[in-house]
């Protein structure tokens, strides 16, 4: 096996894995809106909008391996990113609540959903989102240096 065939392979698995996280981000959240019956609110569906294509987009470029499916995927993340940062800092009373983009509908600060009594919706998507831009530039930076 070659140099350039075993850092491929590795970016293959980096891009797997936010792609895994990424579905389980997806199905999670529709889970939560269809089965359990928890609303989403305003901030929770524009952090759907930037999740579910991430789905699409890397199993797109996982088969065959493509980088360009990195440059993609990576601003969407990022999009979500900031998003679900300024929902977790909604949701834990930093900014004021006179910022709420929420009008009629779901509340962006109520409590629907906790793990472990602590772990948020909105954390949980700040989570699968910085996880997804980490694995996505350990790929961006090794396709570099070939």
């Amino acid at each position: 096996m070659t140099q350039t065939t075993s850092a491929r392979d590795r970016h293959w698995t980096w891009v797997f894995l936010a792609w895994l996280i990424a579905l389980v981000a997806t199905l999670g959240a529709i889970f939560l809106g269809e089965v359990v019956g928890v609303l989403p609110c305003v901030l929770c569906w524009y952090q759907r909008i930037a999740m579910f294509p991430l789905v699409i987009i890397l199993a797109l470029g996982l088969l065959p391996f493509d980088y360009r499916s990195v440059r993609y995927a990576l601003p969407l993340a990022a999009a979500g990113w900031a998003i679900a940062l300024y929902h977790c800092l909604l949701y834990w009373g930093v900014v004021p609540k006179d910022l709420v983009p929420c009008g009629a509908g779901a509340s962006c600060t109520d409590v629907k959903a906790e793990l472990y009594g602590f772990i948020s919706v909105p954390l949980l998507s700040l989570t699968a989102f910085s996880l997804i831009i980490v694995l996505l530039l350990i790929v961006k930076r090794g396709s570099r240096s070939e």
